[in-house]
């Protein structure tokens, strides 16, 4: 069993969730991508770490990620306060899913912000069929 003040402990536990954990440093390069990141979006570890969040992220949303972004790393706070959002990404091959995403800045022992760190995980299945059935429950024109 391993001691809670094992710090092997943490990685396994990173590892082994089942929500997609990615962490990116204050200029949002991907310092942190465990392997249910690597299954939802599609890229490995190698492919990942170091590239921009950009990676994930669909052009058009690109502007209001960074302006919120930005603003969490220059305020020291969240817009979302950890609360979960619907959002879209992308995966490697282009496809793009919907994914629920917390976020929670990740900061130094003086309290300065040093990243943030995101938990996901695909809603697109959810998200179709709560679609279909709002379209199927509309009146016929």
């Amino acid at each position: 069993m391993a001691d809670a003040g094992d710090p092997s402990l943490a990685e396994w536990i990173i590892e082994q969730v089942s929500d997609a954990l990615i962490f990116a440093d204050r200029k949002g390069s991907i310092v942190r991508w465990n392997q249910a990141a690597c299954r939802l979006f599609g890229f490995s570890a190698e492919e990942a770490l170091g590239s921009n969040l950009d990676l994930i992220i669909p052009e058009h949303l690109r502007a209001a990620h960074w302006a919120g972004f930005d603003a969490a790393m220059d305020s020291g706070r969240l817009k979302l306060q950890g609360h979960p959002t619907l959002t879209r990404a992308v995966r490697k091959g282009g496809q793009k899913l919907y994914v629920e995403m917390t976020f929670a800045l990740v900061k130094d022992a003086a309290g300065t912000p040093v990243g943030s760190a995101a938990m996901a995980r695909d809603v697109t299945e959810r998200v179709e069929k709560e679609r279909a059935a709002r379209k199927a429950a509309m009146p016929a024109a």
